[in-house]
């Protein structure tokens, strides 16, 4: 069994605030493709592209004259709806994935359920409000973003680290790592719903 060709979105999100589009193939081999105007998140959009396995295109202008707050959320708004309609039905998916990253002296682990239910846990107590330019309480607005229009449960942990960069993207490489493996086909089950609902 094999997962389904064409496992690909594209969405536009155009608001007073925002205009944003997102190219998103989950059979990808990691490639990425961003200009949020936000360096530091093109950076950690990489690490999910890269470390999933997805090709991932980006671009967004937003009212950055204000801050990042509202370009962060809705990018991640964005890349959830995107992986929401790439999904389908879910059918022949392994639908649990799990992650542990470490960078150096940080480490994080990523649990995520492909549920249908949107939900985030996001344990994680950053050593430093700020890593140059960006504020990094809008990590977990992205995350938020991308859970509740993903419609997916994520359980973020920073376990251990002193440095607020290498924190933030043992996050965004477990989250890739996570998301690579739950969206893999898996050859137990055919092409059944992994949910006994019967979908998902």
């Amino acid at each position: 069994m094999t997962t389904p060709p064409h496992r690909c979105a594209d969405i536009v999100r155009n608001t007073l605030e925002t205009q944003i589009q997102v190219t998103l193939n989950l059979d990808g081999s990691g490639q990425a493709q961003l200009n949020s105007g936000v360096p530091f998140l093109d950076h950690m959009l990489d690490q999910i592209a890269r470390h999933g396995l997805i090709d991932l295109m980006v671009t967004a202008q937003g009212d950055l004259q204000i801050d990042a707050h509202h370009t962060v959320e809705d990018i991640g708004i964005t890349i959830g709806q995107a992986l929401r309609q790439a999904l389908g039905d879910k059918r022949g998916i392994m639908r649990y994935g799990h992650a542990y990253v470490p960078l150096d002296e940080a480490l994080a682990r990523a649990v995520l359920d492909l549920s249908g239910r949107p939900g985030l846990v996001f344990n994680v107590q950053f050593t430093r409000e700020r890593v140059g330019m960006f504020d990094l309480e809008l990590v977990r607005e992205f995350f938020q973003g991308l859970v509740n229009h993903a419609a997916l449960t994520l359980h973020l942990d920073s376990l251990r680290g002193d440095n607020a960069h290498h924190q933030a993207e043992t996050l965004f490489k477990a989250f890739g790592r996570a998301l690579r493996m739950a969206i893999a086909a898996d050859p137990a089950r055919g092409n059944e719903s992994p949910s006994t609902k019967g979908c998902l």
